[in-house]
């Protein structure tokens, strides 16, 4: 079930009398493919869980419309929809058995969607072999650990089948370890059903090994949508390339003169269609050749070995942050006993942003320009 959000906008009304009221969301205009997991990212209080509510029907869009299919449901009652939800603090009943817990959606269904009780039971056993809690049916929630509750809990949203399923940060309250193989199994279940599944999370990680598509949003407002790593290696604006990647982008002050870019008084790049101005500049951390005689000079602080890779931690009288963390091949060797490294940088992961309003000025190398990386 495909599901399409035209225009949708979420105003809520100040609480003092004299402020604007408050845009959760702005003109979300976003069609969610059919059978894909689409994941909502962004910090908190950027509008992506309320993005879900208005999907889910708890919420009513202020304008806009939200369509299920071809179906308009703007005005439809949340439980009409046909959604399965799941919530960041699971929301079980905890005097219920995981059966009983799974049971309960099957049970309130009425008319020509009641069940029979072996129905129900059959149905139930499926879905918990699916997120495989079918050996846990008669322990309570108490009695599971924090993933296998988060397995019960999304076991209760597909066993009625939903058209789009919803997941409220569902991995947030996990250890790290937990959270890597839950997701894991989130993305082994939605391949096997091919719900629709909207993913809401302000983890990257998350969002760019488990989906199919991401959705970045900021203010309300989204800013970029596309395939994950094709978001990660073209942003569109200088939010987007800071919220993607870990380590995060290295950003530095920088300066386009005669077709070159400058980083302080080091030339680091020729073939810059940009006009002569002050820019903006982000390069990725893989995006770092360490040399010689490179382009960039930076001040080393300290290298941090890491088995297949080696983090240069160094620092830049133009970057933003106290520490640039450049990631290399363990096949290098760094001088520890230097004051500075030298860097080229490879094109494809240096990005320049306008220094007023943040968005992508695209280089010359996709016109053919000039490469300085040895």
């Amino acid at each position: 079930m495909k599901v399409t959000l035209e225009n949708v906008t979420k105003k809520f009304p100040s609480r003092t009398k004299n402020s604007p009221d408050v845009i959760a969301v702005n003109k979300f205009d976003f069609e969610f493919p059919d059978g894909k997991l689409i994941a909502l990212l962004g910090p908190s209080g950027c509008g992506k869980s309320t993005t879900l509510n208005l999907i889910s029907g708890l919420l009513k869009a202020t304008e806009g419309k939200v369509f299920f299919g071809d179906d308009d449901v703007t005005e439809l009652a949340a439980e009409k929809r046909g959604v399965g939800l799941v919530f960041q603090n699971y929301a079980l009943y905890p005097h219920l058995t995981v059966r009983q817990n799974i049971l309960f959606p099957l049970q309130n269904l009425r008319g020509k969607d009641k069940m029979s009780k072996a129905e129900m039971n059959s149905k139930a056993e499926e879905i918990a072999r699916l997120v495989q809690v079918d050996k846990l049916m008669e322990r309570k929630p108490n009695e599971l650990s924090g993933g296998q509750q988060q397995r019960v809990a999304i076991a209760r949203a597909l066993v009625k089948m939903p058209k789009v399923l919803l997941l409220d940060e569902p991995l947030s309250n996990l250890d790290a370890r937990l959270r890597l193989q839950t997701r894991e199994e989130i993305r082994r279940i939605q391949k096997e059903t091919r719900i629709t599944t909207v993913f809401v999370t302000h983890d990257q990680d998350e969002a760019m090994s488990i989906s199919d598509m991401i959705v970045v949003m900021r203010d309300g407002v989204v800013q970029q949508t596309g395939l994950p790593q094709e978001v990660y290696d073209n942003p569109d604006n200088l939010f987007v390339a800071q919220f993607l990647g870990t380590p995060p982008i290295s950003v530095f002050d920088g300066t386009v003169k005669d077709g070159s870019l400058y980083i302080g008084n080091d030339k680091v790049l020729d073939g810059v269609c940009a006009d002569n101005a002050n820019v903006t500049v982000g390069i990725r951390p893989e995006g770092y050749i360490l040399k010689e005689d490179g382009a960039l000079c930076c001040k080393l602080r300290t290298v941090e070995v890491m088995g297949r890779d080696i983090s240069v931690v160094s620092s830049n009288d133009f970057a933003k942050s106290a520490d640039i963390r450049s990631i290399i091949s363990s096949e290098n060797k760094v001088d520890t006993s230097k004051e500075y490294v030298r860097f080229n940088l490879r094109r494809e992961k240096v990005f320049l942003f306008d220094k007023e309003n943040g968005k992508r000025i695209r280089f010359c190398s996709e016109k053919g320009g000039v490469e300085n990386n040895g």
